[in-house]
C-alpha cells in the first residue's frame, strides 16, 4: 500500500489486541481463519462497503501467537469514514468474534505506513519452570520449560545479540528479504510468580527470529550451552540446526513504535531501502 492516500480519501489507524490460540496467522488465507480475515469481514460489514477492505499491519505475526498491541491501517472513502467513524468502534465490538478486540480507530497523520513507518516493535516471550508446570489459567501464554532457568545466565547471553547484525543464524530465510537487523533490546527479567519473561525490541524481526533465539538462550539458562554458544552461532550467519525454534504460544506482540508525525513519510521511505552491513561487499 503507497504512503499516498488516494484523493476523496481516508487513511484509518486501528490498534488492536487478538488472542492468536484458534488463528492460522495473521495474513488472510482461503480456508484457515486468520486475524486479518475476520477484521477485513467485520469491517466491510459494519461500514456496508460494496468491495473488500484492504488491511496493512505493523507485524504479520505467525499461527498461535498473540499480540497485545498490533496496529493497522486502512483507506476509506471520505463519505463512508465520515458516516461510521463516532460508531466503528462499538459496531466492531459486536461483529469481531472475541478473541478479537480493536481498542482504537482514529484517522492517521499524514505520511503513516503502519508497517514501514514504525520505528520498532516489542515483543515478549514468557517462560515457566515450574516443577510442577505452568497455571493451567496462564497455559495459553506461557511456555513450560522443564529445566531451571539461570536468568544471569540467558542475560550474560544475550548481550552478544545487540545491536546491528545479519540475523540469518536465527531467521528462515525468504528470498528476496534481507536478515539484517538491528536488536534494540533483549533482557530476562523473573517475576514474584516465577513467570521469566523476555523483552525483546528490534527495527523490524525476520521470521521466526524471536522464537529463535529464545531457543538459543533457554539452553544457555538450563546449562545445556555455555553464554558464549549464541554469539558463536550469530556470527557463523547460518542457520543452525541446533538451534530450537520455540513453540508460538508464549509470544506476545506488545507495542509498536512510531516516529513523531512529521517524520513519518522519511521513516517510511528509509524502512523499503534494502540494508547492508558496513563493509559489505557486492559480491
Amino acid at each position: 500500500m503507497s504512503d499516498e492516500v488516494e484523493p476523496g480519501h481516508v487513511r484509518v489507524r486501528l490498534d488492536l489486541s487478538y488472542d492468536g490460540k484458534d488463528f492460522s496467522g495473521w495474513a488472510k488465507q482461503r480456508v484457515l481463519r486468520t486475524v486479518q480475515g475476520e477484521l477485513e469481514s467485520a469491517l466491510a460489514t459494519v461500514m456496508r462497503l460494496p468491495g473488500p477492505v484492504e488491511l496493512t499491519v505493523a507485524g504479520r505475526t505467525d499461527a498461535g501467537v498473540h499480540a497485545r498491541g498490533q496496529v493497522a491501517q486502512f483507506d476509506v472513502a471520505e463519505e463512508v469514514w465520515a458516516e461510521h467513524h463516532d460508531k466503528l468502534l462499538r459496531r466492531l465490538a459486536g461483529r469481531l468474534p472475541h478473541d478479537i478486540r480493536v481498542w482504537k480507530v482514529a484517522e492517521a497523520p499524514a505520511g503513516f505506513n503502519a508497517r514501514f513507518s514504525a520505528v520498532w516493535r516489542r515483543y515478549a516471550y514468557r517462560v515457566g519452570d515450574h516443577t510442577a508446570g505452568v497455571d493451567p489459567l496462564r497455559r495459553g501464554h506461557v511456555l513450560w520449560h522443564s529445566w531451571p532457568l539461570d536468568v544471569d545466565a540467558m542475560n550474560e547471553a544475550s548481550k552478544a545479540l545487540l545491536g546491528e547484525h545479519d540475523f540469518a543464524a536465527y531467521c528462515k530465510k525468504r528470498e528476496g528479504a534481507t536478515t539484517i537487523r538491528t536488536l534494540q533490546r533483549l533482557s530476562w527479567e523473573r517475576d514474584a510468580e516465577g513467570i521469566i519473561t523476555a523483552t525483546v525490541r528490534a527495527d523490524a524481526f525476520c521470521h521466526n527470529m524471536v522464537r529463535s533465539l529464545v531457543g538459543a538462550l533457554l539452553h544457555v539458562g538450563d546449562g545445556h550451552r555455555p553464554v558464549e554458544w549464541p554469539g558463536k552461532v550469530l556470527e557463523a550467519a547460518v542457520r543452525d540446526s541446533s538451534v530450537h525454534v520455540v513453540r508460538p504460544h508464549g509470544l506476545t506482540l506488545e507495542e509498536v513504535g512510531y516516529p513523531a508525525d512529521e517524520l513519518l513519510a522519511a521513516r517510511s521511505k528509509e524502512a523499503r531501502n534494502m540494508r547492508t552491513l558496513p563493509g559489505a561487499g557486492c559480491c
